[in-house]
């Protein structure tokens, strides 16, 4: 009897998909939307998981390259060579 007591009684679970998810990948169509992405002047980058933690999304990256060559030509003035004028050579 003590073994009958705690009886569970088990579901019935489905080995196939709902129906709005099964999809007829004989139709699938392999870089459908790559061409569209370059003729529009899409450029694709790959970035490493470690760098892909820091951005949500496209413009996030976008929005911190255009602050680093924005860094970048501000500080390019300063960081170009003397020609030598207006300094006395030792």
């Amino acid at each position: 009897m003590k073994g009958n007591d705690m009886k569970v009684k088990t579901r019935k679970v489905k080995e196939e998909l709902r129906p709005e998810y099964d999809f007829d990948y004989s139709k699938a169509v392999r870089g459908k939307y790559h061409k569209r992405l370059t003729t529009e002047g899409a450029n694709i980058v790959m970035l490493e998981p470690d760098v892909a933690k820091a951005f949500v999304d496209s413009a996030a990256v976008n929005d911190a390259l255009r602050s680093l060559l924005d860094l970048t030509k501000t500080t390019q003035r300063l960081t170009r060579k003397s020609s030598g004028r207006g300094i006395a050579a030792h």
